[in-house]
């Protein structure tokens, strides 16, 4: 019975996020029915302000016994009523899964983007990629993740203070291998109340590996069981710390869709792209022109919002402290500025902005609306203010 059920469940892992409720109300009916005791995990919790329209969906396909586990109200932390394996919205992409994965402390991993690092690993299990320039005129990621679980992670590499500050938007477990002396004399001391730093090369060693497939520094890796491990051994919380959220909302239906839209972001080492697909109602992502599969689990990249926001890059000379480091970049993103969220085959003007270094990043429209984001993985896009980006 484990083998006709393992085809279910795979379907609700990977479904559209337009019928992620409805497959794993159905596949917690086959589950039950078949008594065994499962716990169905799709995939993410929204604002306390947001009513899930797809509640009463879920009821009414679970039997009568099975009351408990239709998803519950939206809640930024657990509530006392949730069990595990209960579904909930998650609190970074607003998508439901089990209130166990779906409240988890967030864990943000400094990825590479150098050409020799890719294909990366763990892309497609993030609730959130930021994507911004680095040194050399290279970029550089950083992936969060909440109710995902990714079994390779990397390459993992070193922190950036404006990454520092994001990470900092979500009291996030801090993945790094050393990072710039700014990073690590000066913000990641300052900001130690607001993440919870796991740095390869001072004291967090045991949540990373090196692989042999691929030469230093672009072969060390970790993977989620490890960076949870670590940070229980280091008596990091496990979960996600009441702090705000943003507002989600559900997948506008089908035939409302519009048929088709491409996005193309330029970065120094390559061009980002997103077509749309009406039919899941996300984002297939694109590397210089071809489709983005994350190796840990062989699946297609998508996202469900792609946000690009317009922040001034500049450069300072460090080499009085760091020999050979005579352009550091800086990307400014506390304060506020343009931007445009891609959601549903729409683009929506907007302003970003970001109160102070820990405060989380919110999106406004012309009228001053906060603009609610479609469930699913978001990826953030912070590109030099004059960018061109080309949507058609």
């Amino acid at each position: 019975m484990i083998e006709r059920l393992r085809p279910v469940i795979e379907r609700i892992r990977t479904a559209p996020r337009i019928l992620v409720v409805v497959a794993s109300a159905i596949a917690v009916v086959a589950i039950v029915a078949a008594g065994l005791l499962i716990v169905v995990m799709p995939g993410g919790t929204a604002p306390a302000t947001a009513t899930p329209s797809a509640t009463p969906l879920v009821t009414a396909l679970l039997s009568p016994s099975d009351s408990s586990t239709p998803l519950s109200s939206p809640s930024d932390t657990p509530a006392a009523s949730e069990t595990p394996g209960e579904l909930v919205y998650s609190d970074l992409d607003g998508v439901p899964a089990p209130s166990n994965l779906a409240h988890r402390l967030p864990i943000a991993v400094m990825i590479d983007d150098n050409a020799v690092a890719r294909p990366q690993s763990g892309f497609s299990s993030a609730s959130i990629v930021y994507q911004a320039p680095a040194d050399g005129g290279e970029d550089r990621y950083m992936l969060i993740f909440q109710e995902g679980t990714a079994t390779d992670i990397g390459p993992a590499r070193s922190a950036r203070p404006y990454y520092v500050y994001w990470a900092a938007e979500y009291k996030a477990e801090f993945a790094h291998v050393g990072g710039d002396v700014s990073s690590l004399q000066q913000v990641i001391p300052a900001m130690s109340g607001d993440i919870y730093n796991m740095d390869d090369l001072s004291g967090g060693s045991c949540a990373y590996h090196r692989i042999d497939t691929r030469a230093a520094p672009h072969n060390d890796y970790t993977n989620s069981a490890a960076l949870i491990s670590c940070a229980a051994k280091r008596n990091y919380p496990s979960t996600y710390q009441n702090l705000p959220t943003r507002p989600f909302v559900d997948n506008t239906p089908l035939a409302q869709l519009p048929a088709t839209q491409t996005i193309s972001i330029p970065y120094r080492t390559g061009t980002v792209g997103y077509k749309f697909d009406p039919s899941t109602d996300s984002y297939l992502r694109l590397v210089d022109g071809s489709p983005q599969s994350d190796p840990a689990n062989n699946k297609q990249v998508v996202a469900g919002s792609v946000i690009v926001m317009y922040q001034a890059l500049s450069y300072f000379d460090n080499s009085a402290i760091e020999p050979g480091h005579n352009s550091r970049p800086i990307v400014a993103n506390v304060g506020s500025g343009k931007a445009v969220v891609y959601e549903e085959g729409r683009a929506i003007a907007a302003t970003w902005k970001k109160a102070s270094n820990a405060a989380l990043t919110r999106f406004y429209d012309s009228s001053g609306n906060e603009i609610p984001l479609v469930r699913g993985e978001i990826f953030m896009q912070s590109v030099p203010i004059g960018t061109a980006v080309t949507v058609k």
